[in-house]
């Protein structure tokens, strides 16, 4: 056991706890010879050590690496054969300075390195209180940090991240099924909601958050089912109007149709058209002056719908001869569009998409959806939107459209009126594919990419949650400064975060999958130095448990015909 003298906050290592001289130094990497076999015996991957600068008040910090024993060939005077001496060495990545102050000023850790060890240089293993006075120093680094756990190594101290740097450099949290994913998240929101101005959306797609509607300012908010109606309280519609025009035509064009730019240009024209009637009956001059077929104006699609017949069918023109009329433009050129557009009106499955509902096509209504999204007031900072109702198929079209619906807000208000907001995506590879299949994918992806790139500027968020980061966007990975891996045994997401890792940690990444159930590795910008941190468990936790198969089984079970029976009536219905 290391001992150790504190003078105000000076450590005083003493000689106990020396386990080496540096014997070479790299850019970013340092190899400590260990004399006293007694002493490599103590150390651990990863365990934390200090090796003096050649700067005064200052200490190298670097995490150890590799332990290897080896045998050095030294040749003798006199003799034909080397004699072979067995040498102790670890291998060490620097990854900080810790600068001490004196009297009641803070120690100050920075990820940067002043100086290089010099050789020789003595190397100390923080252990024990001593160590404890380091994590605590790196867990101080703001005056109202997220706490997010306890460290492994030191599991008195609080494991904080600097909440304004993880928000604002983007954040990615992942790890497979049942190594405490969900927690984590449930955790951060629970700590988010205690703030007094939270705004945040979480993208729940198999609602599992909802027993989270029980925290303080959040509130459960459920994109319209078959049979959800506009007046319902909490429930999102999304209709057709707010589709950008390259959103409607992937979701209703077909490009292979031999028709597809006729389509594609009658379609264009009439949402014009429409929106532009809109304008003029809501009087809205200096709107229509400027108005764009992007611009989130309603219009009837069933107007839309019998003037596709009219030009399909029945519109003429004046033929070559007069007196004598042929048949229009677009005759004939029209059906199978109209056709695809009619299937998607009528499906129910798409009701918060292609409800007619007259209140869905007033004017104002779109501001009562953007305050449902985006408001913070009311204790309703939280919004956890349930998407479960909402097809796989046009999934990540739904998500993209909110997404793109947040960030053109935040672009278009006013600086000092613009409060941050962090959008939480849980299950991100379903709708953030790393391979996309067709428009309505690529469609729903730019709207994260463009976050991804831009939103800092905008105070726009972006926290990407999955449970294969092999399958999510590289782009989007890329933009994010900050990681929370949890366990993960698949070797393809392992070598996906290894990637995202900054080179001078080395091994680090190599204990994914070891990780104990709850444990993660942090790194990143909110985190000072690169950490195995044990997270809290949220008070509330997500539906997301692992179903124990064989206790279950061995329950009598009684009435699960009725269960059966509800829930085949559900599918039919599809309404639970």
């Amino acid at each position: 056991m290391a001992t150790f003298t504190i003078y105000g906050n000076f450590i005083i290592m003493k000689m106990e706890s020396l386990i080496g001289k540096v014997q070479s130094v790299d850019t970013g990497n340092i190899s400590v010879k260990v004399d006293k076999e007694e002493l490599l015996n103590s150390v651990q991957i990863n365990q934390i050590v200090q090796v003096r600068s050649t700067k005064t008040g200052e200490k190298i910090i670097g995490l150890i690496s590799k332990i290897m024993r080896k045998a050095v060939a030294e040749k003798i005077e006199g003799s034909a054969e080397p004699d072979y001496v067995v040498e102790n060495v670890i291998r060490i990545n620097l990854v900080g300075t810790l600068i001490e102050k004196s009297g009641t000023d803070k120690n100050i850790f920075k990820r940067t390195l002043n100086t290089v060890p010099s050789i020789d240089a003595d190397c100390f293993l923080l252990q024990g209180t001593n160590l404890s006075s380091f994590m605590n120093t790196i867990s101080s680094n703001s005056t109202n940090p997220l706490k997010i756990g306890k460290y492994t190594i030191s599991e008195t101290s609080n494991a904080n991240l600097d909440g304004n740097k993880f928000f604002q450099r983007h954040a990615v949290i992942v790890g497979n099924t049942g190594s405490g994913k969900s927690w984590t998240v449930a955790n951060i929101l629970e700590k988010a909601t205690a703030l007094k101005s939270v705004n945040s959306i979480v993208f729940d797609l198999h609602g599992e958050y909802k027993p989270l509607k029980n925290l303080a300012n959040t509130i459960l908010l459920k994109i319209a089912g078959p049979s959800d109606k506009p007046s319902d309280n909490d429930i999102i519609f999304l209709p057709y109007w707010l589709l950008s025009y390259e959103e409607i035509e992937a979701l209703i064009l077909d490009r292979s149709d031999s028709n597809a730019p006729n389509q594609s240009r009658a379609l264009f024209d009439l949402i014009i058209k429409y929106k532009k009637q809109q304008l003029e009956k809501e009087d809205k001059q200096d709107v229509l002056n400027n108005f764009t077929v992007e611009s989130p104006i309603p219009y009837n699609i069933s107007d839309l719908l019998e003037e596709l017949l009219y030009q399909d069918k029945d519109e003429t023109q004046p033929g070559a001869k007069a007196g004598t009329t042929k048949a229009g433009p677009l005759h004939d050129k029209l059906t199978r569009f109209i056709q695809r557009l009619k299937s998607k009106k009528a499906d129910k499955r798409l009701n918060f998409l292609f409800n007619s509902d007259n209140e869905l096509l007033k004017y104002d209504w779109f501001l009562s959806l953007i305050n449902k999204l985006m408001d913070f007031g009311n204790g309703k900072g939280l919004k956890i939107i349930d998407f479960s109702e909402v097809p796989s198929d046009i999934l990540p079209l739904i998500t993209g459209l909110i997404a793109r619906l947040v960030f053109s807000i935040q672009q278009w208000m006013n600086e000092e009126k613009r409060h941050p907001i962090a959008l939480f995506c849980d299950e991100a590879h379903l709708y953030i594919p790393a391979n996309t299949k067709g428009g309505i994918e690529e469609n729903g992806l730019q709207s994260f990419e463009r976050i991804a790139k831009e939103g800092r500027k905008y105070g726009i968020s972006l926290v990407v949650i999955s449970q294969r980061p092999s399958d999510v966007d590289k782009t989007i990975l890329s933009q994010c400064g900050n990681f929370i891996a949890m366990r993960l045994t698949n070797p393809d997401d392992q070598n996906v975060i290894k990637r995202l890792f900054p080179d001078n940690l080395g091994d680090f990444a190599e204990m994914l999958p070891i990780l104990d159930i709850g444990e993660g590795l942090i790194v990143g910008d909110a985190s000072l130095l690169p950490s195995r941190v044990v997270m809290d468990k949220p008070r509330i936790e997500p539906s997301s448990a692992t179903v124990d198969f064989w206790d279950e089984w061995n329950k009598e079970k009684k009435e699960i015909d009725k269960g059966i029976e509800l829930a085949v009536e559900s599918l039919r219905k599809q309404q639970k």
